[in-house]
């Protein structure tokens, strides 16, 4: 018996955002969803425009398991995990235990399996991930400021800092190509 995917179905009941109000709530499930499909894309146009000798779908999959250790920590708010060198180095290795123990969870002949995409040891495919984290954490302030909500101009503008000094060209196109149109209505989406 395994309880790996049992846990894995309550990702949906790890909420985001935990300071601050949101005009809809996010869970990790969805933004980890989300991610995949922004790494997928990004992983692409590397490889398209930019030399890049990536494997889209296997960046996907570690994108979409990015969160996993989050449903035995929960969801360490921004401020708090990044408030000083201690704690972030205090909680990677957190991460990184609730990460060893959900791999324990699976059957033995899958857990290397699994370990490659919850603990991906190539940096280029963990800076991949992590932009396409930063790039959907970054769509949900333009949605929430869409929909009137303040309490994310100052997340938004922080996340476009970051996204910025990244220098990554392809995320740098994906912000051009795809980004602008969150900040549109659904009417003005379908004139397009």
């Amino acid at each position: 018996m395994s309880r790996f995917f049992a846990y894995i179905a309550r990702m949906k009941h790890i909420k985001r955002w935990g300071l601050m109000p949101s005009s809809r709530e996010e869970n990790i499930q969805e933004h980890s969803l989300q991610v995949a499909m922004i790494a997928h894309a990004l992983a692409l146009l590397q490889n398209k425009h930019y030399g890049g000798t990536l494997d889209p779908e296997h960046i996907m999959a570690i994108a979409v398991y990015h969160e996993t250790g989050e449903v035995i920590t929960g969801d360490l708010v921004t401020p708090i995990k990044y408030f000083n060198e201690d704690i972030k180095t205090a909680y990677k290795n957190i991460e990184a235990i609730a990460e060893d123990r959900m791999i324990s969870m699976l059957p033995e002949d899958m857990r290397e399996d699994y370990r490659a995409l919850i603990q991906p040891k190539d940096e280029e495919e963990k800076r991949i991930v992590k932009a396409a984290d930063k790039i959907a954490a970054y769509t949900k302030c333009l949605e929430e400021i869409r929909s009137g909500n303040k309490e994310f101009s100052m997340a938004e503008k922080a996340l476009r800092k970051t996204i910025n000094e990244m220098h990554m060209p392809v995320v740098d196109e994906f912000m051009r190509v795809f980004i602008p149109d969150f900040n549109v209505t659904l009417d003005e989406l379908n004139e397009h």
